[in-house]
């Protein structure tokens, strides 16, 4: 997201908060699937050696060419603490922190707190994002019109890649396709993931098209539209628009987009209405919604997959959501507040980094107390830092989404 919007009235806050309560009790079946029973020897920070992972039931009627997923309950069951695949187990662990107005991406040592670099990329870069096949890290210079490749065994960039309005991207399950989110051309680009050249343009009648997130079976994703406040659900094979929608929310601006544990429903963050927008993706119905805090923005599943985090920029606080109980159970306060924004998740669990858009500087959260842990100064505007490497067997894009 670029500018911070107008204030929503308390008053219509409360109006909307108030209809979520009853809404929610009707999502009371929604659950993690228990998948964390299945990892007691995993718990946050666990050293364990990684063990090799099976399939255990393809989803159904899957997207062709989509990895089988390990556990029909949990589509993060490949995400557990520390359980980097072979592709990035000897990569260096960095946070890369692209700096929409300094132009430029920072490079933080996560043991130490240490800024070790500073590399020049395009005009405002806005996420940091892996690859389906988890070896670079692609620079999104959204006005500079180029993709900047990192090398992150070495943490060299390479030389960018010539690709309009990149505000976004994501990889489609298969590996096939980078979608890039063109916000200002009002397009879903499809491209090659690999040579980046482009396979077919989907234009799209919303406006800021920016994130997303794909089903469990990778044959339809949602993605929000944070200038004119709506939802589309994009058929992934036939890249077509197959659903669209109007968030019922004055001046709704909806952001970061997640799937549930158990694939059953999509969050949405919306930094005006303040919460998150719970739906239904193979219905596409209308969605429910809870209020979290002001400017929610981003959103990050734990490793054990029991709670999500979400960042409330507006306030500097953080929200704790519970799966498996449907409900919010803690939130947390920076200290002196902040603009808490984008960001992801160490590998071992126990540290949640996130940007501080306007406040030059990214913040290292304790995922077991709340606690601050650092606060490091960097370029200005800093936005999608990802954490790298992370659990998982490919990436779906943005600033990490693994599976």
């Amino acid at each position: 997201m670029r500018p911070s919007p107008t204030s929503v009235s308390r008053l219509t806050r409360i109006v909307a908060a108030g209809a979520a309560c009853a809404a929610l009790a009707a999502l009371s079946a929604c659950s993690s699937g228990g998948s964390a029973q299945h990892h007691t020897d995993e718990a946050l920070g666990s050293k364990a050696p990684a063990r090799p992972q099976q399939p255990r039931q393809q989803a159904a009627d899957a997207l062709p060419g989509m990895p089988p997923v390990l556990d029909a309950k949990d589509v993060y069951a490949a995400d557990r603490p520390n359980r980097l695949s072979d592709v990035v187990k000897d990569f260096p662990s960095r946070v890369y922190v692209p700096n929409t107005n300094s132009n430029t991406v920072t490079v933080v040592d996560p043991r130490t707190y240490k800024v070790m670099e500073t590399i020049p990329v395009g005009r405002q870069p806005q996420h940091v994002v892996p690859s389906w096949d988890l070896k670079t890290l692609w620079v999104n210079n959204d006005l500079g019109n180029s993709l900047t490749p990192i090398d992150p065994k070495t943490g060299k960039a390479g030389k960018p890649v010539d690709v309009h309005d990149p505000y976004n991207l994501y990889f489609t399950p298969d590996g096939k396709y980078a979608v890039v989110m063109a916000s200002k051309d009002r397009q879903l680009v499809f491209r090659d993931a690999h040579s980046m050249e482009r396979v077919k343009t989907l234009p799209v009648t919303c406006a800021g098209v920016n994130h997303a997130d794909f089903s469990v079976n990778g044959r339809y994703f949602i993605v929000s539209c944070e200038f004119s406040g709506e939802l589309l659900k994009v058929d992934t094979a036939a890249m077509k628009v197959v659903g669209q929608q109007k968030l019922a929310f004055h001046g709704a601006m909806p952001q970061d987009v997640k799937m549930s544990p158990d694939g059953k429903r999509f969050y949405v963050a919306d930094m005006v209405a303040d919460g998150l927008w719970i739906l239904d993706g193979d219905r596409f119905g209308k969605p429910q919604f809870l209020y979290t805090g002001k400017g929610a923005h981003g959103l990050y599943v734990s490793r054990d997959s029991r709670e999500m985090y979400v960042s409330n920029r507006g306030e500097g606080t953080i929200s704790v959501f519970d799966f498996a109980q449907h409900k919010l159970t803690k939130k947390w306060r920076l200290p002196h507040g902040g603009s808490p924004d984008m960001g992801g998740v160490s590998a071992d669990g126990t540290v949640l980094w996130l940007s501080g858009r306007y406040n030059s500087e990214v913040y290292a959260i304790d995922t077991r107390t709340g606690k601050q842990l650092a606060r490091i100064k960097v370029g200005s505007g800093p936005h999608g830092l990802a954490v790298y490497p992370q659990p998982g067997r490919y990436s779906l894009g943005h600033t990490g989404v693994f599976r």
